[in-house]
């Protein structure tokens, strides 16, 4: 419409330039702005009739661009959710999912390539169809960590089960180790002397001959100590040596001399003992006293507290102690 007044502007002024004071002059300038008017008319009811063909068209361009708009921004939702989704799936499996690395990375690349379509130049159907192309790449690699996860709880479990079961394998070898050792003990026990009622005591001879007890340093002149064999019809009979060990006060062993003549193996140490005795060892209960003499008269004891050991065939029978005054 604006141009049309322009246009017609135009030719009112074409036409008074053209006017003459002649009288002839004057009709002919009323036939020419005649015309023009009829021309602007023409052209304005050209530009009405484009108006009311192209209007309709206009509003429905812009309905289209909304449109397309409005499903821009739905595929972009789409993308986003599809890939936040991904990416909780990859924390909630956490390690297990770092042996899909090639897998994700395809995943990203494809979503990549999907915002640059949404970003510039896209078509619906194009991006909407690579998009169900993410779906089922983000589908199946779901399926291939909740296969990967069901191999590994199997795996835990098979590995927890065969744990188990080697615990008490060892359990079993435990409690039969400790059972023959037991056993063993019990059988050793029961091939040893036992020795019961070891006393140790103290005598000095008065001038007849006859021993009597006695507990001081200066007058003590032997050691006596007895005890009792018990009865084992497991024990070997025969010659059995019985070994007799005083300690002094001090820890230094009563001898009758130093050298390696009063020397005897216990558990694989080298020991000195003070005096032995062979017996015969029939099985059955037998009372043995076993004595050692001091070996100068003229020496006193030492005072205190003595310590005596009996051993037998590389095992302890037992000890006691008696006490100097």
């Amino acid at each position: 419409m604006y141009v049309c007044t322009l246009f017609y502007q135009h030719a009112y002024n074409q036409n008074k330039m053209t006017e003459t004071p002649t009288k002839t002059g004057a009709g002919s300038n009323k036939k020419g702005r005649k015309s023009w008017m009829i021309i602007a008319i023409l052209l304005l009811l050209v530009l009405i009739g484009l108006l009311i063909v192209f209007l309709p068209k206009m509003n429905e361009y812009k309905e289209l661009a909304q449109e397309k708009e409005a499903q821009r921004t739905v595929l972009q939702y789409e993308l986003k959710k599809l890939m936040t989704s991904h990416d909780s799936i990859k924390t909630e499996y956490g390690t297990l999912a770092d042996s899909l690395k090639v897998k994700d990375s395809i995943i990203n690349a494809n979503a990549e390539e999907i915002k640059q379509l949404l970003n510039y130049k896209w078509e619906y159907h194009k991006v909407n169809k690579k998009l169900d192309l993410l779906r089922k790449i983000t589908q199946g690699y779901v399926h291939q960590l909740d296969s990967l996860f069901t191999v590994n709880r199997e795996l835990k479990e098979e590995n927890e089960k065969i744990r188990q079961q080697y615990a008490k394998e060892q359990d079993k070898t435990r409690e039969l180790t400790r059972n023959n050792e037991a056993l063993t003990e019990k059988v050793n026990v029961a091939t040893e002397l036992q020795a019961f009622n070891l006393e140790a005591s103290t005598v000095r001879f008065t001038g007849s001959g006859r021993a009597r007890d006695t507990d001081k340093a200066n007058k003590v002149e032997r050691v006596k100590v007895c005890f009792t064999l018990g009865e084992n019809k497991l024990v070997e009979s025969g010659l059995k040596s019985l070994l007799i060990r005083i300690l002094r006060p001090d820890n230094v062993v009563v001898t009758q001399k130093a050298g390696g003549d009063y020397t005897f193996e216990y558990q694989g140490n080298t020991l000195e003992y003070t005096t032995r005795k062979e017996i015969n060892y029939e099985n059955k209960q037998t009372d043995v006293c076993i004595h050692w003499d001091k070996k100068s008269e003229k020496e006193s004891a030492m005072v205190g507290t003595y310590k005596v050991f009996v051993y037998a065939e590389d095992y302890l029978l037992g000890e006691t102690t008696f006490e100097l005054r």
